[in-house]
Order: structure tokens, then sequence, then C-alpha cells
């Protein structure tokens, strides 16, 4: 089976699915921050381009083995922010049409299957262009399903719930079975994924391992985490002098921010921001700095050797924004399995 992954970023669900035996042709985003990532990991194309931009003869003419389509499978994990229940403004998102330009290439070139992987939310704030795009599926006959996966439940060391759709022309498809939790394997935890990094300090780097290198910290946020108990502890561990002025007056949501992850649990959703410790439970469950990018990265269960290119920040948004791996993995071998049975 042949792929084309749509809004690829920096490789995730490639990755995945590849582990799975699907041939990935190429991957496509607007962001060429992503692209020495992508192709330096994956040795597959990954074009550039704005997909408002470019038209379904385009791609099969440079790539004439999509027009084989009872052999191909669409990928389109579109941009969550404008789903996110992180997200405050209800005016339309530039990103809530990307689901349609998707949308026209799925009719254009009748691929034997289809795969969304977006934030639960899409179903709520992003009913309108999601409706659409189901309409569009029912009246090109695919047989749909839908749900909201956790990906703890196939492996992946972090809760993560996404709403996952497969849409098929040869197979009536279901949920990916379930490999961790409720008397299969045990989940996967923050301890089994990082604790065989080596310590660094804020601010400090590692090379034994790629990547692995943490944020440094302002001396107020230094004495935080080191105020902060070890797996686990929070901000609302600490002495009054280290409290935020917003914290001080009345404002108590928020209470992960700061916070250390649990070394014998999953760890919590990781963000472009997962390399921060401000911005949510991504301090290291007894050292006193942030998770490292390398860190990031096996929580969302890429291999060690998956290397990361550009800045912290760059990077941080590669990991964080990524379908885990093993999540894609999985997925992937459903659709495989069920299509040559086929």
């Amino acid at each position: 089976m042949n792929a084309v992954d749509f809004f690829c970023g920096g490789g995730g669900m490639t990755r995945g699915l590849l582990n799975a035996g699907i041939h990935v042709q190429f991957g496509l985003d607007i962001n060429p921050a992503c692209q020495h990532t992508y192709e330096y990991n994956n040795g597959i194309p990954y074009l550039c381009r704005d997909i408002s931009s470019i038209t379904p003869e385009e791609l099969t003419r440079d790539y004439p083995v999509l027009l084989n389509n009872g052999d191909l499978l669409l990928v389109g994990c579109a941009p969550c922010q404008p789903f996110s229940k992180q997200r405050r403004s209800d005016h339309e998102h530039i990103s809530t049409n990307l689901l349609d330009d998707f949308g026209r290439f799925v009719r254009a070139l009748e691929p034997v299957c289809v795969l969304i992987e977006n934030v639960p939310g899409i179903q709520n704030r992003g009913h309108v262009v999601f409706e659409r795009f189901l309409t569009l599926l029912d009246e090109m006959h695919y047989h749909t399903f839908y749900t909201v996966v956790n990906a703890q439940n196939y492996g992946v060391p972090q809760k993560r719930k996404r709403l996952v759709l497969i849409a098929a022309q040869d197979f009536f498809p279901d949920e990916p079975p379930v490999t961790h939790g409720g008397g299969l394997l045990p989940y996967m935890t923050v301890r089994d994924a990082i604790e065989r990094f080596p310590a660094i300090e804020a601010g400090g780097t590692n090379e034994a391992f790629l990547n692995h290198s943490a944020s440094s910290l302002s001396d107020i946020n230094l004495r935080r985490i080191e105020a902060t108990p070890h797996d686990g502890g929070g901000r609302l561990d600490w002495p009054p002098e280290l409290v935020l002025a917003c914290h001080n007056h009345g404002h108590n949501g928020h209470t992960d921010v700061y916070g250390r992850m649990s070394w014998d649990s999953v760890s919590p959703t990781l963000t472009s921001k997962c390399f921060s410790l401000s911005n949510g439970r991504f301090g290291h469950p007894e050292q006193n700095r942030a998770i490292s990018l390398r860190e990031a990265a096996a929580l969302q269960s890429f291999d060690d050797d998956y290397q990361f290119f550009g800045s912290t920040q760059e990077i941080g948004r590669q990991i964080g924004n990524a379908v885990p791996v093993l999540l894609a993995q999985r997925i992937g071998e459903y659709i495989l399995a069920h299509h040559q049975q086929n």
C-alpha cells in the first residue's frame, strides 16, 4: 500500500506508517523548518507547499503511482489549533479550511483508504468543516468510522486523546485494537521512556543522545523547581515567596504549570511548548529542569536515532505537534491488514 502524508510536520505519522510496512511516497507541509528533520530521518521527499495552491493533477504528474487508487492511502492530519479546547476565539481560524483542501484530493484521487488524526474538539468547534468532510466521504460511498482514542492504549507513554477517522472502500473500519491497559500489556510510563537518559542541568546538553538538551531557567524558576517535590509535585507545594503574583489574586487554574511528571505514570499531553517548565507539567520527575527535547521525543515514542533540526522552539513544535509514532504504527498496521484481506 502506498500513502501520502498531508500536513506531515516533522514526520511522526510518516515514521509510524513506514514502520507498519506502508510505502509513504512523500510528505507535504507548508513549514520549511520541518523539511530537514523529515527527509533526514525518513529518506523520502518533503514537498514544502501550501496545499491550497496545488492541484491533484500536479501531484499525479510527478508521482504517477498515486493513480493506482486501489492501493492508495491518503492521510490528512490538519493543524489542530483551530479545534483545540485551548483556543479562546470564536472567529474562524484560517486553518479550518485545510480539511476542505484535503477533501479536494480525496475527491480527485479516490484513494482506497483515508486516515485523519486530530484533536477531539474537531467534532464541536470544527463541526461545520468536519460535517462537510463526512458528507464528502458519504457521497463517495466510503465506509467510515471515527472515535476518540487515547495514545496510552497503544504503547505510547503519554495520555493523549485524539480523534481518529478511518474511511475505506474495501472494508468496514473499526477502532484499531488496543494493546495496553485493561488486562493487556501495562501502560508505558515516564520511567520506561526517559529514565535511561543521562542527567543534565537546566541549560545543559549531553551529546551521548541526539537532542538531549534542556532549556535554561531564570533564577526564580530554578528556585521554584528546586522547591517542587520530586515525582509529581507542583506549584501548590511552593512556599509563599515563590508563588506567582497572578496565583496570589484568586487565580487557581492551570495547576499543572511548573509541575513535575510522575515516574510511574504516563506523561501528560505534550504540546509545542513541552520543553518549557512554565507551560505545563513538563518538569523532570527529579532533576531540576524541564524535560529535554530528547525526552519529549521519547514520550512521543520516537526512536532515539530520530534527529530533530532547528531552534529549540522549532524542535519543540515538531515534537509536540507530532502524531505519536507508535499510535501511527498501530493504526497503519490495522489498515494494512484489512486492506490486504480484500
